[in-house]
């Protein structure tokens, strides 16, 4: 195959096509989500919540009419999602429960306080088994052991050991409490005796690789956070992985004109590649994309391509953040054109908007102006707010 080579801006619109951003809506309803996560591998799981939790943040700027519950249905009513270790904490197919089966062995042979939380663990299944699903708190374990960041009550530790290990699924959720339940009871039988698809480690490292490839849609031969929790990729492993996944011609080398280095994209996504060098017209959207959205892992490949320099300030001192808590990336068309702050206050049923930002290289139109106020309608509508209040704007599209 010969190599693939685009202009940066061919590049952005590969990637924001590849990722359903740019033109029409390709995904909708519960069926678009499961093809977009399908095609994605995976969605980052983070539990903060100050204008819809992260995994919900990204299927919003996707999915048309997309809502909360939706997520939730697929996840705890149709179980045809499961929450566990991805990339980090994630959102995949139930179907991707082997693929993960390592991992859940290292955490039964080891952890903190491991003697103590594998004592209490046919205690917990009693209990589950007696009463049904349940929460750290309805489990009379007050005892303190030493657990990943601090101390905490037996209770949590072991049901989260339960839950590393496969014994536990999340049942469901209130807020940002999870109740467990048996893995039997939330998963097929069928799934969970699957063997393990690749017992070689290299195997393993390769097929990770491969897919965080296609969560992306391209991606270098670097050091970057979108390899996190790929365990024992190193520089060596990791380009090892790249040369087997070229020999096999499950992935194409892809030259951008001004970088130095070669990206790679999956060979089923060259169809994306031709569309975005044959065509140069495209309906413009406008989206605000989640801190921890996929298009966003590797933030450097971000800079180097659409020059959109983001950093997640919510563990940022206030005195230095550049923005503000929970800023999200606005996208309008096939560019970055600044950041958004809002915040949902669900029981007053009001969206406040605090700051938009706009990029000091772009111009604002009345076209534009009207994207971004229907972006925040549908936000708005995604956050089941009422109400919209939005601070006084000044002359540089600050507000």
């Amino acid at each position: 195959m010969e190599m693939i080579s685009f202009t940066k801006r061919q590049a952005c619109r590969f990637l924001l096509l590849k990722q359903g951003l740019l033109g029409d809506y390709r995904f909708e309803g519960k069926q678009g989500i499961m093809e977009f996560i399908r095609q994605a591998g995976c969605i980052q799981f983070d539990p903060v919540d100050v204008c819809g939790k992260n995994a919900e943040l990204v299927l919003q700027s996707r999915i048309k009419r997309f809502s909360k519950e939706m997520l939730s249905d697929l996840l705890y009513q149709d179980r045809v999602l499961v929450d566990y270790f991805d990339k980090n904490l994630a959102i995949f197919p139930v179907d991707d429960w082997p693929y993960f089966e390592r991992y859940r062995e290292q955490h039964r042979q080891w952890e903190r306080s491991h003697e103590a939380v594998r004592g209490a663990r046919s205690q917990v299944r009693k209990h589950i088994t007696d009463h049904g699903p349940v929460c750290s708190g309805d489990l009379d374990m007050p005892d303190k052991v030493d657990w990943y960041w601090s101390r905490t009550k037996l209770s949590r530790a072991v049901l989260e050991h339960m839950y590393f290990t496969g014994e536990l699924a999340v049942h469901h959720k209130i807020g940002s409490i999870k109740y467990y339940d048996l893995i039997e009871n939330c998963i097929p039988r069928t799934i969970l005796s699957a063997p393990e698809p690749y017992l070689d480690e290299h195997d393993h490292q390769t097929w990770r690789v491969l897919r965080r490839i296609g969560s992306v849609g391209l991606l270098w031969n670097r050091a970057s956070d979108a390899w996190l929790n790929i365990g024992g990729l190193k520089s060596a492993e990791r380009s090892a992985a790249f040369t087997r996944l070229l020999r096999e011609q499950k992935i194409e080398a892809v030259h951008v004109e001004g970088i130095k280095e070669e990206l790679y994209m999956r060979v089923e996504d060259i169809p994306f590649a031709r569309q975005c060098v044959d065509q140069n017209s495209w309906k413009k959207r406008c989206e605000f994309i989640a801190p921890l959205d996929n298009l966003m892992w590797d933030r450097k490949l971000i800079q180097a391509l659409f020059g959109f320099d983001y950093k997640w300030e919510i563990y940022t001192p206030a005195d230095k953040r550049r923005y503000g808590h929970y800023v999200l990336p606005v996208i309008y068309g096939d560019r970055f054109i600044g950041r958004i702050e809002a915040s949902a206050d669900t029981k007053k049923q009001t969206l406040l908007v605090k700051n938009i930002w706009l990029e000091p290289d772009v111009k604002r139109t009345k076209r534009m102006d009207e994207a971004i106020d229907a972006a925040i309608r549908r936000f708005s509508l995604f956050n089941q707010c009422k109400d919209i209040i939005m601070v006084k704007s000044d002359q540089n599209g600050e507000i």
